[in-house]
């Protein structure tokens, strides 16, 4: 008999605390909160619902504000912020004096037909709860119209999994402007993510200003105008103008960091040293071994010929990154500041009188040995400033600064071996979080490189088995933008892998369940359509894989990511359509003489993917060793 109890409880609690599944139910929350219980009835919005800010506090009444406006926007009413309790039907939002065991962004969401209430410790929690009660909103509200609008009864107890949860924009590659940035924010705060990482500077821009150093933004910021294929761009001419670029002044970052603190997100600017300094060397030479006049790259293939690499044995570089660091340290209040330190080529080093020296009177063994003397340097730089260091995972390579964190993105083998020595670590392996590569088949894609599917970012876990989960501090997914030359594009590659990132890194691990999510973010994209948001649907086109046979034999499946899906292929050169022939489950050859597949993808009878052309010889290349076949 106790056995059954505990049965029914747990059954119970299961038909309560659900997600939200491709069933019709009416919560689609995303990331999936800890705790949802759905009640019968509804909040019906209307003219006459009052927002009462039980607090004096500013950053809640900052978070109120930023609600209250999206809030018109998207369900066509205008909710009356009063500051004392008030009759009739009221949004509630209180500040707990007592901190809430869960941290400061956990909060308690509760909708009644008559009132709603939200409860929090902190302003981050406040916002984080308002994000979830505008999602709580029919998509189709998205779009003013009668004034009116429900909202399910429903009561959710919601905190996040890891504290770090954040999406790198790199506006180096390519520029994106203030307003740009400011939407980007927008769009990641609805998903509560609290981490903007800004790639401020690279090879191929310098994008902020400092006072001391005029001649980065004056030189670095600009570089001449190409289209086309990064990396394969013709190198600059001499005297060519250089007019594409731009660049943050510090009151546009202000302002950034103003507006990004009202959504609960910090920014960590990177500057990414001692490689990736082109345009830092093209504004001043002398901090380069050979000291050479360079361009700043407009994405030219440069790597070994042009030395994009600080003179580590050049005491001036020092004085330099000190003014630098020195005026990012007063302008961010992030306690993290992010030096780069990857993908040093090292080779101007070896042959450098200066690092040699450096070497030398430093006792240091070999130039990985160098790069972790300059690493140190930065670290303690950056702590006479109040500030962190944190870096990319090569900055473990010839020892680890004593007290820096680490980024890891190779894989997870550095965060590893960075959390075994006792370091805290940000899980950003590029097979799971570069948001930067396909999304779908290259064939019908952008073009990039590499492949991340959706189901492989949501497959994502940021803890590893062998460490201690408490030196994890979260994850996050990086945007590159080489192949990324506007804003528009710059949503369709973050939309929809960012929703997945941000599940798992919010979302408890042991209730995350992918129909689930798929059913979430499909309510998601009407919210997209509606607000004009580009995404991608990369995750309804069939999935094409293939392996090599004898001869010139290609083995080839079939898959679609989205569950129900029916899959139909062609070998005769025409379009596939749910008339042709209907994929089985099996892997299948090429008939003799064939020379191009076209898949298709339909869901209830319609279509639903891309029409997807690959010949015969493009799946021989990218076939694989799939003993499992």
């Amino acid at each position: 008999m106790k056995k059954l109890s505990v049965l029914f409880c747990l059954a119970a609690f299961l038909l309560c605390c659900k997600p939200a599944l491709a069933d019709g139910g009416r919560i689609h929350v995303l990331p999936q909160p800890v705790s949802v219980k759905e009640q019968a009835g509804s909040f019906v919005l209307g003219g006459n619902v009052a927002l009462v800010v039980h607090t004096a506090d500013d950053a809640t009444k900052n978070a109120v504000a930023v609600f209250a406006g999206h809030f018109s926007a998207v369900s066509g009413v205008n909710l009356r912020t009063v500051f004392k309790p008030t009759s009739g039907k009221r949004i509630d939002v209180y500040l707990d004096e007592k901190p809430n065991p869960n941290g400061a962004e956990a909060y308690a969401l509760t909708v009644s037909p008559g009132n709603i209430s939200l409860h929090a410790s902190a302003a981050g929690g406040i916002f984080n709860g308002l994000q979830t009660l505008l999602q709580l909103l029919p998509a189709n509200a998205a779009k003013p119209a009668t004034g009116t609008a429900t909202i399910p009864c429903v009561e959710i107890t919601d905190y996040p999994r890891f504290g770090w949860r954040g999406l790198m924009l790199d506006v180096s590659r390519h520029f994106f402007t203030k307003e740009e940035v400011l939407k980007y924010i927008d769009e990641m705060s609805a998903f509560k993510y609290n981490t903007l990482h800004l790639h401020l500077s690279d090879d191929n821009g310098w994008r902020v200003e400092i006072k001391s150093l005029p001649l980065l933004t004056q030189v670095g910021a600009w570089r001449v105008k190409r289209t086309g294929r990064f990396g394969q761009f013709p190198k600059p001419e001499w005297r060519e103008p250089a007019t594409d670029g731009g660049f943050y002044t510090q009151d546009d970052i202000r302002e950034m960091l103003q507006y990004a603190a009202a959504r609960n997100i910090t920014i960590l600017p990177e500057i990414d040293i001692p490689a990736h300094s082109l345009a830092l060397i093209a504004s001043y030479p002398n901090l380069s071994c050979t000291q050479m006049p360079y361009f700043v790259n407009p994405g030219s293939n440069f790597y070994t010929e042009e030395d994009n690499v600080l003179c580590v044995g050049n005491d001036s570089i020092y004085v330099v990154l000190d003014k630098i660091f020195t005026e990012l340290a007063q302008l961010f209040p992030n306690q993290y500041i992010h030096v780069g330190g990857d993908e040093a080529y090292k080779g101007f080093w070896e042959k450098c009188p200066k690092c040699q020296k450096r070497m030398a009177d430093e006792h240091l063994k070999n130039t990985d040995e160098l790069q972790s003397y300059f690493v140190r340097r930065m670290e303690q730089m950056l702590k006479s400033k109040g500030k962190k260091l944190i870096g990319w995972d090569e900055i473990l390579e010839g020892g680890l600064a004593p007290e820096a964190t680490v980024m890891s993105w190779r894989g997870m083998q550095g965060g590893i071996n960075a959390a075994k020595m006792n370091h805290h670590v940000v899980m950003s392996p590029w097979g799971f979080c570069y948001i930067d590569l396909y999304q779908g088949d290259p064939n019908v894609e952008p073009a990039t490189y590499g492949k991340l599917l959706l189901k492989t970012s949501y497959s994502f876990e940021p803890v590893p088995d062998s460490v201690d989960a408490s030196y994890i501090l979260g994850g996050q997914a990086n945007l590159w933008s080489e192949s990324v030359p506007t804003f528009r594009h710059a949503e369709y590659m973050t939309w929809p892998r960012s929703l997945a990132t941000a599940e798992v890194l919010w979302s408890p691990k042991n209730t995350r369940n992918w129909d689930g999510f798929v059913a979430n973010m499909q309510e998601q994209f009407k919210r997209f359509d509606a607000a004009g948001i580009n995404y991608s649907k990369a995750a309804y086109d069939a999935v094409i894989t293939s392996k090599k046979g004898e001869e010139d034999t290609v083995f080839v499946k079939l898959a679609c990511e989205i569950t129900g899906t029916d899959i139909y292929y062609t070998f005769d050169e025409t379009n596939a359509d749910n008339y042709s022939l209907k994929y089985a489950g099996t892997a299948f050859t090429f008939p003799y003489g064939a020379n191009q597949i076209k898949v298709i993808t339909y869901k209830d009878g319609k279509p639903i993917g891309k029409q997807i052309t690959v010949t015969k010889k493009q799946l021989a290349e990218r076939a694989n060793d799939r003993p499992d076949w």
